[in-house]
């Protein structure tokens, strides 16, 4: 799909400027004569650096490309399907949402979206035109609402679905943020008393005992890093600093993404948290596409790319192989242990009784506590963790104090 920017005359001889999405110049062509609009210019839209080719990208220029937030896609969400079930026609419902719409990233794609309706797309492929803010599970979910009539009760599942997701998100940030801050603050605090503390408490040893002073071995490591920390500042800053930036560089490459995956499920405490919070995912996402009327090998496609994990996108590629051979797809994931055997027994009781959503949505909403509880679990492990690091670096500097002046005070005293 292509954006390309014009400038047409509408049937009041209004000039409008614009974006629309179309495989080709033609088509687009042919989609803004169909609005009863009369191109002036045409111009294709560069995607990698959001100039046009031949002129400017006014969107991005005022200010509305970016990021959809979430709670605008949720609110959005729940107020068109609130239209849309009181009888709103779809376009008019679109127009009411984009002249309200406060996000402005939200408002240019609704601007994008009404268009391509009006020129006869269905309202999922309109969507479609836009991966980067209607998923592939939010438009397969349009579309089969759009052919089973029941758009309506799709869009009050996906805005259902959009903030357990959220809420899932929050709930892993938070158990992470805890344990950065105090990581950060430690780090600065040892490097605060490396630089500022340490070499004056080496100069008050030295001056009681002496240059030719004999100093525990743990005093002397504390100097001594404190010595390369001082001397060699423009050396070790920039290494740290440059050894980050790499790091963080390499995690989003593929690899460096895929193998942090699979080692976060390998982590203590937090391993077990994220497996939770992939089944909740899981049971969330394939109830909800299941439930819209998509096909089971296509909810599984749709859910592994959804799941944010490879090792769980790749047991649910395999497990559509399986069930497209002819297993049951319970019987599928019962023999992986990342599913818990409590999914493949509720999924089995789904697939006997045909109400595999209703039964995946409990399990879904069993491991949103579960992993409440494993967030809260963290925290009060982490809490007495740092206090006993925090202590034991205190207590170093402490030693490699008070030791060297027990013994200048004993060989005094002699």
């Amino acid at each position: 799909m292509t954006t390309f920017s014009y400038t047409a005359i509408d049937s009041k001889k209004n000039i409008i400027t614009s974006t629309i999405d179309e495989p080709d110049r033609q088509t687009a062509l042919t989609s803004l004569t169909k609005q009863g609009l009369q191109p002036i210019t045409l111009k294709e839209v560069d995607a990698n650096n959001s100039f046009l080719k031949g002129g400017f990208d006014l969107n991005s220029l005022f200010g509305g490309g970016g990021k959809v937030k979430s709670a605008s896609m949720v609110m959005m969400t729940r107020q068109l399907s609130a239209m849309i079930s009181a009888g709103v026609p779809i376009l008019r419902a679109l127009n009411s949402l984009e002249s309200h719409a406060e996000d402005k990233a939200l408002k240019v794609i609704l601007q994008a979206v009404i268009k391509d309706v009006q020129s006869g797309r269905t309202l999922a492929d309109a969507l479609g035109a836009h991966p980067k803010t209607f998923n592939d599970i939010y438009v397969n979910m349009v579309r089969a609402g759009e052919s089973a009539g029941i758009l309506d009760d799709i869009l009050k599942r996906l805005a259902t679905q959009q903030e357990k997701s959220a809420g899932i998100g929050k709930k892993v940030k938070s158990a992470m943020m805890y344990p950065t801050v105090i990581l950060c603050v430690t780090i600065l605090a040892f490097f605060g008393l490396m630089i500022f503390i340490v070499p004056k408490i080496g100069g008050i040893l030295t001056n009681l005992g002496g240059p030719n002073a004999k100093l525990p071995s743990i005093t002397l490591a504390m100097l001594a890093i404190s010595h390369a920390i001082t001397g060699f500042w423009y050396i070790i800053f920039p290494v740290l600093i440059g050894g980050v930036v790499l790091l963080v560089r390499y995690l989003k490459t593929p690899k460096g993404r895929d193998q942090f995956q699979r080692l976060s499920l390998k982590i203590p405490a937090f391993g077990s948290m994220f497996q939770k919070v992939a089944v909740a995912r899981f049971s969330r996402t394939f109830s909800a596409l299941m439930g819209a009327g998509v096909p089971v090998l296509e909810c599984l496609g749709i859910t592994g790319k959804a799941m944010g994990n490879i090792v769980y996108e790749e047991i649910l590629r395999d497990a559509a192989k399986q069930v497209k051979n002819g297993k049951q797809l319970s019987e599928v994931l019962a023999a992986t242990p990342l599913f818990p055997p409590i999914v493949s027994q509720m999924l089995a009781v789904g697939e006997e009784t045909g109400q595999t959503d209703s039964v995946l949505v409990k399990v879904a909403d069993f491991y949103d506590e579960e992993v409440d509880t494993a967030v809260n679990g963290i925290s009060s492990i982490i809490e007495p963790v740092v206090i006993v690091i925090m202590g034991g670096m205190v207590g170093l500097i402490a030693a490699s104090v008070m030791l060297p002046i027990a013994e200048l005070s004993t060989s005094i005293q002699s």
